[in-house]
């Protein structure tokens, strides 16, 4: 084993730290004054996520294998349908194989539901938020086509997959082969949209294409095409929040994950279980909401304008 013990204090300094301290608690009194409560659910699931983008971290138990959590979405969506109503939670999730400046395999989330809203309303709250805790002072929002218009000159849901992959090498030289078409969509979003608009402030993204949708409703748009109620949200080219009107129909969330498994089996992977106890929950009936998740490391990061992680984390990765 390595000797390690040379490197035990802190990576973040104790003026990075108080400024955590007092973020978290600001962000208590914002949701206190607004009547939503606070509530904690269990690191440890018996059953992970199917998202294929996502590998959990595996912990062998005494009752067998479980996961420690990407996001307390499935647990706090049982709360949801039980009749919690409006609810928030401050935790520690976790994913394999993501280490990086802005990527930490323990991080902190900030995820809260609320009720009776649809995702742009959310988006809005949102923003209240995050005014209270950066010095920016104004916002904006983007349709995910009009943004891909604009820095791109392509239409993100018309445009030819060998368009896409063009492009991509283009902008970014040399780039993986044979991705899908979502996979092309998000190596631009990543490597050309993300720094292009590293200079514009709060930035909302929305009307995502229906195939991004995840856990979010779709939505009819007349003649034009669908698109999903998600949006997310960058704070200088930084992506910080992910946020759904959440999908509520549990047959809906069934075909999705099954899709999931399909893209996983046909990669060489195996298929993922689907957690019994949260598709009950769905199936009894998840109340009309919408629902996002902020990772509080990155903000705090956007907070003291670093983009490396290490510095604002007590312990990162390399000193736990």
């Amino acid at each position: 084993m390595t000797d390690n013990s040379a490197d035990w204090q802190p990576g973040a300094g104790l003026d990075a730290l108080r400024v955590r301290a007092e973020s978290l608690a600001t962000i208590r009194r914002f949701f206190a004054t607004r009547g939503v409560m606070e509530v904690e659910t269990p690191l440890l699931a018996s059953a992970g996520v199917t998202d294929p983008a996502l590998e959990p971290i595996r912990v062998p138990c005494a009752d067998g294998e479980r996961f420690l959590q990407t996001s307390p979405e499935y647990a706090m969506k049982r709360l949801l349908a039980a009749g919690s109503g409006d609810i928030f939670q401050i935790c520690k999730a976790f994913r394999a194989a993501e280490v990086g400046r802005r990527h930490n395999p323990e991080y902190t989330l900030l995820e809260w539901y609320r009720t009776g809203i649809d995702h742009y309303q959310l988006l809005r709250e949102v923003a209240e938020l995050l005014l209270t805790l950066l010095p920016h002072q104004r916002w904006q929002v983007w349709p995910y086509a009009t943004l891909f218009e604009e820095l791109l000159a392509i239409n993100p849901f018309d445009a030819e997959v060998a368009v896409l992959e063009t492009i991509a090498r283009e902008q970014c030289g040399e780039v993986p082969p044979a991705l899908s078409r979502d996979g092309w969509l998000d190596l631009l979003m990543s490597h050309c949209i993300e720094p292009a608009i590293s200079t514009w402030g709060i930035v909302f993204v929305v009307d995502y294409p229906p195939s991004q949708a995840s856990l979010a409703r779709i939505l009819p748009r007349g003649e034009c095409c669908a698109t999903a109620a998600r949006f997310e949200c960058y704070v200088d080219g930084v992506e910080l929040a992910n946020g759904y009107w959440e999908e509520t129909d549990a047959v809906e969330l069934k075909r999705r994950f099954d899709d999931d498994n399909a893209r996983l089996t046909a990669a060489g992977q195996p298929a993922r279980c689907l957690d019994p106890r949260f598709m009950a929950a769905m199936a009894s009936g998840l109340p009309d909401c919408a629902g996002v998740a902020l990772g509080l490391d990155r903000l705090l990061a956007c907070q003291l304008g670093t983009r490396n992680l290490s510095g604002i984390l007590a312990f990162d990765w390399h000193r736990s």
